[in-house]
């Protein structure tokens, strides 16, 4: 929880300075123009593909989660830091968080009636006993492989990076030391690029999710013009 707080005062100084950087110019330097990339590749490259105007709606929340894990990522790395998206309790909270946006997105899409129809798979009446348990258990999976990706793949570089170092130690031996620290610090700037990739996926499922709902109320309005 410490670790949270320490990121959102973190994340609030720094982009209200990238931000402070974009009033005064719109073609801002430095940093600022490095938030800029990051923040036009997640519009215009994730969440619109995805989930269309809709997501463009929601950039602040898309936004918001993008920078929060990976700023809970990147300190992870840090010489006595902790990643908290290690933590599983962080990343369920997170899934919740997600669940409970897509769920009311659908919802607002397709009016209450169309989201239980959607439970139904457009199958024939008689398979509803089968379908809708099933899609209803699909409804809690996308969350729960949000959670689980995000802990497992943070957790995984430390075990490696731990691993690796504790040979030294298995060995006993001075002369382990050279390849396990150099193989150890390979995997430290490859957690690195994990970083920014469990964000990008995160998001990206995120406003996927959204989409598909979307898409579905889209298509039924399309069939029933016809």
């Amino acid at each position: 929880v410490l670790l949270m707080w320490v990121v959102g005062a973190v994340l609030i100084v720094l982009l209200s300075k990238a931000a402070r950087q974009y009033r005064k110019s719109l073609v801002p330097k430095g940093f600022g123009n490095v938030i800029e990339t990051l923040v036009v590749f997640i519009r215009d490259e994730v969440v619109v593909p995805t989930s269309g105007e809709v997501g463009r709606a929601l950039m602040p929340f898309f936004l918001t989660v993008f920078f929060f894990i990976l700023m809970c990522n990147l300190l992870g790395l840090i010489p006595f830091g902790h990643t908290a998206t290690g933590d599983v309790s962080v990343t369920v909270g997170l899934a919740l968080i997600s669940f409970f946006l897509v769920q009311i997105q659908h919802i607002k899409s397709n009016g209450f009636v169309g989201y239980l129809k959607h439970l139904t798979g457009g199958v024939h009446w008689m398979m509803w006993p089968i379908m809708i348990p099933v899609e209803f258990l699909g409804l809690f999976t996308k969350p729960f492989a949000l959670a689980i990706r995000l802990f497992a793949n943070m957790t995984a570089g430390h075990v490696v990076i731990l691993s690796l170092l504790g040979l030294i130690f298995f060995f006993k031996s001075i002369f382990v030391a050279p390849l396990s620290i150099g193989f150890a610090l390979f995997i430290n700037i490859l957690e690195l690029l994990v970083a920014f990739i469990q964000a990008y996926i995160f998001t990206m499922l995120t406003s996927l999710f959204i989409g598909m709902g979307l898409h579905h109320g889209n298509d039924e309005a399309h069939e029933a013009a016809h």
